[in-house]
């Protein structure tokens, strides 16, 4: 797994931009679902505790987008008195608007501290009120992502034409963003972490008697951060120095997290000459 970790984040901004770069390793290090991270607004952010709350995914109905139940306009505003349409549950005849898909999926997410850097980077790169967005402050659409973004970077481009002019290597072949889901979970296992706090993460229940016994303690907690932040921190080191230089040029605040001690450079925002500067 290290090598698409590596090679998600050499290459992840080539076709995506700053907004693409912290999505897409967001998805990693998070194991939330695709609503649920472009739905995130910049209130639903919490600096201190540097966790994300996940409350009122983004719906896509009918070719329109819904947060909490109302319909998101242009540059990621609400329409005032556009409302989904009851979106009814598989199970059971209950009916619900903009909710999470079950209750344990309304949750706190924390965020490792280099992710939080990236993501507290890109929140001060614009004022859209969503935090994944279009220069414009659209909220991203999946289908757009995936067929302009998304597919490109993990498919390739023309990747059995090394000669071509365009060619880009494919990483893995239909690796689906639902993927990175699946491969946080699979981390979090290999390291050990209690089934207890995997299932709060991802916003899943726990089964049986399990679900009245178990507790999440912040020990477990510190140590899922713990092991995620060492993934991050080893596939940083997978880089060559020059990428690794690149990086932190880039995002000068990481250099507090992947190096600690250092605090030569301190400034919350992009350097001018990152390529995501706008």
């Amino acid at each position: 797994m290290q090598p698409m970790q590596v090679s998600c984040q050499k290459d992840g901004h080539a076709t995506t931009g700053l907004h693409g770069l912290v999505l897409c390793l967001i998805d990693f290090y998070t194991g939330a679902r695709w609503g649920e991270l472009a739905g995130q607004m910049r209130h639903e952010y919490d600096p201190d505790n540097q966790a994300i709350v996940i409350q009122a995914p983004l719906k896509e109905i009918g070719g329109n987008l819904f947060k909490n139940g109302r319909r998101v306009g242009p540059g990621g505003t609400f329409e005032d008195g556009a409302i989904s349409p009851q979106v009814s549950r598989r199970r059971g005849n209950t009916r619900r608007k903009g909710r999470t898909k079950t209750p344990a999926g309304t949750r706190w997410v924390a965020l490792p501290p280099s992710i939080a850097v990236l993501y507290e980077t890109l929140l001060a790169s614009h004022d859209h009120p969503f935090t994944f967005c279009t220069p414009e402050g659209h909220p991203w659409r999946r289908s757009n992502f995936r067929q302009r973004y998304w597919r490109p970077a993990w498919d390739g481009v023309h990747p059995d034409a090394p000669t071509h002019k365009r060619h880009v290597p494919a990483i893995l072949s239909e690796f689906s963003f639902h993927e990175g889901r699946h491969t946080h979970n699979t981390w979090l296992t290999e390291d050990g972490v209690p089934e207890v706090a995997r299932r709060a993460r991802l916003g899943q229940k726990m089964k049986g008697i399990a679900r009245v016994y178990d507790h999440v303690t912040p020990t477990m907690t510190e140590q899922l951060l713990t092991a995620l932040e060492e993934r991050f921190t080893r596939s940083v080191d997978a880089l060559s120095s020059g990428e690794r230089a690149q990086l932190l040029m880039w995002f000068p605040r990481l250099r507090k997290t992947l190096q600690p001690g250092d605090e030569t450079v301190s400034e919350d925002r992009i350097a001018m000459s990152s390529p995501f500067a706008i």
